[in-house]
């Protein structure tokens, strides 16, 4: 039916966008829900960085979202979520499902992660871009996620979709500020 992409770095507003989307929902008759992975261990619930929260559910697969007869779905940090679910979405699509996903577009590395270049590839109706604030010179058209251990970025060795989860640092940076491997 209709698929609707918010992709950026992080700090740049995806999540927000997704809640401004939702929020709305409640004072409806449209079947709705939001999911996140299950994988994103930093907050319980969808939470913006300037702490507007949502309810949502934790998912390790949106399969479970094939039986709900959704009028709508929002996904959350979809690049944490396995290749196969791209699957899902489109079987999700067919059944007139409306989806809002939003994703961080690229890995540490710069890359699009997989899962992201296979929705782009299914045909999206929309697809929104968002840019952040650069974390090291301020200017605002941040469009990568550094990957920090110890403050240092790291350029390889490590999955393209790591945990939120205490063990490495985040900075969003521009283009001329980003360190990729060599």
């Amino acid at each position: 039916m209709h698929l609707t992409l918010i992709l950026g770095p992080m700090k740049s507003g995806k999540s927000l966008e997704l809640i401004s989307k939702f929020a709305p929902l409640k004072y409806t008759n449209q079947k709705f829900a939001l999911y996140q992975s299950a994988k994103n261990v930093r907050d319980g619930q969808i939470v913006t960085r300037n702490g507007i929260e949502i309810e949502s559910k934790k998912v390790e697969s949106l399969a479970e979202a094939l039986d709900q007869k959704f009028d709508i779905l929002g996904v959350d940090e979809m690049h944490m979520f396995p290749e196969s679910d791209v699957d899902v979405v489109q079987e999700l699509l067919k059944q007139g499902t409306r989806l809002i996903v939003s994703a961080l577009d690229t890995d540490y590395q710069g890359r699009l992660f997989v899962v992201v270049k296979r929705l782009l590839e299914i045909g999206p109706n929309e697809v929104w871009y968002r840019r952040a604030v650069c974390d090291l010179c301020r200017y605002p058209e941040a469009v990568y996620t550094q990957v920090l251990r110890n403050g240092e970025p790291i350029t390889e060795g490590i999955p393209p979709s790591v945990p939120d989860d205490g063990a490495f640092g985040y900075r969003s940076v521009c283009r001329n500020c980003f360190v990729c491997a060599s």
